[in-house]
Parts: structure tokens; sequence; C-alpha cells
């Protein structure tokens, strides 16, 4: 019996558009007219979380020579670097709303406008403002508001476009574009920092993401156009070929429409176990991860002045992101050959959190530079595991409203981001050393690590006992 989805009045085209029971998830015929969108949307967004970096990182790589232009301390670096998730924190659960309500892809496109004009702008801010502590902890407030809603939106659109069996992948890869954009705004950023100064970093930046935009616009609109022409094709493939009755389903299916639960049913979803430890795992992993990416620049300069910007700032990332793209290949081959869903995550977190909280350790120690970077590009390179293991497990739990739930985790695991960003450079300030900082990741990551384990899960819990017993009965 075949199940064909609808397509939300407000949505875009499925990335799945026609599902069979099959032991692979995908469906004979959905399994194939699928591909084109899918590797179109996956490019895109691939670009879209680069250039996303690009801007984000353009601070960080900037703030030791603006600390040095504007006299600022490392209370006020903190400052300035953590601002960024004040603003982060207020668009995570309305971006991931509006998207399950109205599609992702446009609250991306909407977004990438502004916070790519907000970057260019603020070499502007800086110089035009007798105060440019001020003005930069507000560009950067502003800034974070922004990009807030990029993975709540990203989350949405892959929790009703992908099946499970390959959002692995799809989130890893696209995941990659963090390291990627990291990578080339930190290589190309510190030649540029050295050769015209600070500020074409984040005029270069802005430039970039109307790339972005362009992208987005005619991806959007060569998505309608070929929804269209799949959905015709699939509904008369349908009818000619495959017997027995059309079952349409709406919040029931594994791509359904966005999400309408009602408050009953968030308090219910709360009060699971397992959505307690996405959120409190992906609050201890945003947290580090914020922390190693707005200091890792400045401990490279303190810790080894003579070393040349570009080598730590690339070679990290150069590692990361074949890292996420095996993390994501290994996390669905092994779901593909029968493994169950929640000791994958799990194991993909282990390597994220546990194994590279060891190489986090070693940096406490005394290191020469080239220990230093390769001990931080194998941290770096085993964080973006996280990818396949609690930023899927969202969708995994809830791919109903596994946009507006991403943004309570978003939301959470950036305020945590400003006091660790912040509280970290307290710590430098006040003991002189950067010990004390990879320490508190260690622990941080191993709160995280321990919860994920013991409380994770891969079953649905957006959805009543009752209606999945009647959905099997369809099916």
């Amino acid at each position: 019996m075949a199940i064909l989805q609808k397509h939300g009045k407000n949505s875009s085209p499925d990335l799945v558009c026609l599902k069979e029971k099959t032991p692979d998830k995908t469906g004979v015929a959905g399994g194939h007219q699928k591909k084109p969108l899918a590797r179109v949307w996956t490019v895109v967004l691939l670009l879209g979380t680069c250039l996303l970096y690009c801007a984000r990182v353009a601070m960080p790589i900037c703030a030791v020579s603006m600390a040095e232009k504007f006299n600022w301390t490392k209370r006020d670096q903190g400052m300035v670097l953590g601002s960024f998730f004040w603003g982060y924190c207020f668009t995570q659960v309305l971006g991931g709303y509006v998207s399950d309500r109205v599609g992702g892809e446009k609250v991306l496109l909407l977004s990438a406008a502004a916070w790519g004009a907000m970057t260019a702008f603020t070499p502007v801010l800086a110089h035009f403002c007798s105060q440019p502590i001020f003005s930069m902890t507000l560009a950067r407030f502003l800034m974070g508001l922004l990009q807030g809603v990029h993975y709540p939106s990203l989350a949405s659109l892959c929790s009703q476009k992908v099946v499970e069996s390959e959002r692995g992948f799809l989130m890893s890869t696209v995941g990659s574009g963090s390291y990627l954009g990291t990578l080339v705004i930190g290589g190309a950023g510190s030649l540029m920092l050295d050769l015209y100064g600070w500020e074409s970093v984040f005029y270069v930046s802005g430039m970039l993401s109307n790339f972005l935009f362009l992208a987005l616009s005619l991806c959007v609109s060569f998505s309608l156009a070929l929804s269209l022409f799949l959905s015709l094709s699939l509904s008369v493939f349908v009818c000619l070929f495959v017997p027995g009755p059309i079952i349409t389903l709406e919040s029931l299916g594994s791509g359904g429409p966005q999400s309408k639960l009602s408050r009953r049913h968030w308090l219910r979803l709360f009060k699971q176990p397992a959505v307690c430890a996405v959120i409190i795992t992906h609050l201890c992993t945003a947290s580090t991860f914020f922390t190693l990416l707005s200091w890792l620049p400045t401990y490279f300069k303190d810790t080894f002045p003579d070393a040349k910007g570009w080598v730590f700032n690339v070679i990290p990332w150069f590692v990361a992101i074949p890292s996420s793209l095996f993390s994501g290949c290994l996390s669905d081959h092994l779901i593909s050959k029968g493994y169950d869903t929640a000791a994958v995550r799990k194991l993909m977190q282990f390597f994220s959190m546990g194994v590279s909280s060891v190489f986090t350790l070693l940096l406490c120690g005394t290191t020469t530079f080239p220990m230093a970077v390769a001990f931080v590009s194998v941290t770096m390179g085993l964080t973006t595991f996280s990818h396949s293991g609690v930023s899927v497990n969202v969708q995994d739990l809830a791919p109903s409203c596994a946009g507006a739930l991403f943004g309570v985790m978003n939301t959470c695991g950036a305020f945590s981001g400003v006091l660790m960003v912040y509280f970290s450079g307290y710590l430098i300030e006040a003991t002189g050393s950067w010990a004390s900082v990879f320490a508190l990741i260690t622990v941080v990551n191993l709160v995280g690590l321990v919860t994920f384990l013991a409380f994770a899960e891969a079953r649905r819990v957006d959805i009543d006992s009752s209606k999945e017993d009647l959905r099997l009965l369809f099916l």
C-alpha cells in the first residue's frame, strides 16, 4: 500500500514525496524521484551554512586587532564576543515555529539578506561611534538575532523533507558548512587582516552573503516549479501502477507538515526524559563549541605570538570538514544495516563529547605550536560527530515540531554560550592561564555526555501512542 504525502499549503516541495513500506524506508518510486531536489537543497544549505559562519567568525578573527585599536581588555573582548549569543537566544524558538508553519526556506532567505547587510555595516558602526565597545556589542547582538533562525529553520526543513535513514548524512554535510566557512574566513580573513586591515574582513563577509541570498532565491523558484512537475508525475504513477487505496497522512507521516501541537502537548513533550536529555546535551555541546570558536584565535595569539594566523585559523577546520562528512556516512550506514538508531546516536555523541575531551585536556599542559594545532584539530574534528548525534536526535523524537524544539535547544545552548564565553574571559584575566578554560570545557562536555548516554532515545514522542497504533493498522 502506497503512502502519498501532501504538500502543505505554504510549504516548499518535499524531498520525499512518495513512500512505500519497504525496508530502506525510502520507497521504490520516491527514493529515485526525490534525488534532484535533495541534491539542490543540500548544496544550497551547505553554501548557506558556510557563508553564515564566514560572517559569524569575522569578529573572533578580528578581535585581537580591534582590542589593540580600541584598548579593550579581555573582559571587554568577552563582552563583545558573548553579546552575539544574547541575540542568538531570542529568535531560536520563533524561527523554528515560523519555519514549521510557512517553510524553512523562506525564513532562511530573509534572514540571509539581513545578517549579510549587518556584517558589511559593522566597520561603519565601529568608526562612527564615540564608544566602539557599545556599538560593537550592539552589532554582535543584532547579528545573533538575525542568525538565530538559521539552524531551527534547517531542522524544520530536514524533518519535513528527509527520511530517518538519510538525515545523518544531510545534517552532517550541511553542518560541515560551518567548518568550511570558518576555514575560508580563517585563511582568507587572516591574509586580509594583515594586508588590508580588519575592516576588509567584514566587508568581504557581508558581500559573500549576497551570493547566498541569490542562491536561495533561485533555489526556491526552481523547487516550486520542479515540485509541481514531480507531484503530478507521482500522482499519475500511483493511480496507474499502484494497487490499493491511497492514505494521505498529515501529522503522522515522517515528513508531515507544520506543527500544530497544543500547549498541553508541549508540556507532555517536555516531561519526556529523552527530550530533556537532548536539550541538556545540546546545551553543553553548543556552549563548549561556541567557547572554542570565540577564543581559539586569541589563545594562539597569546600563547604563540609569532605563529601565522592562517595556520591555526585554517588547519583545525580543514580537518573538521571530512570528519563531519564521515560521521554522517557512518551513522547512516550503521542504521541502514539494522543497528538501533538510539545506540548509533549515542555512539556519535560519545566521540563528539567524550573522546574529544581527552585532546582538550592535553591543551592544559605545556605544548609546542605544532602539538597545539594537532590537539585542537582533533578536538574540532571529533566535535563534528554531534551532527549525527544530538542534532539529528531531535528529528527522531519530534519530527512534527523539530524546528520549534530545535529552537528551544539552541536557545539554551546560546544562553549557556553567553555565560561560558564571558566567564572564560574572566578566568583568563583572573588566573593568567588558559588551562582553566580547557578544564571547564571538559567538565561541561562530560556532563552532557553522561546525560545523553543515560536518557537518550530515538522513538517518536510527539504523538500519542494510540495515534501511532492507528497509523500502523493502516500500513
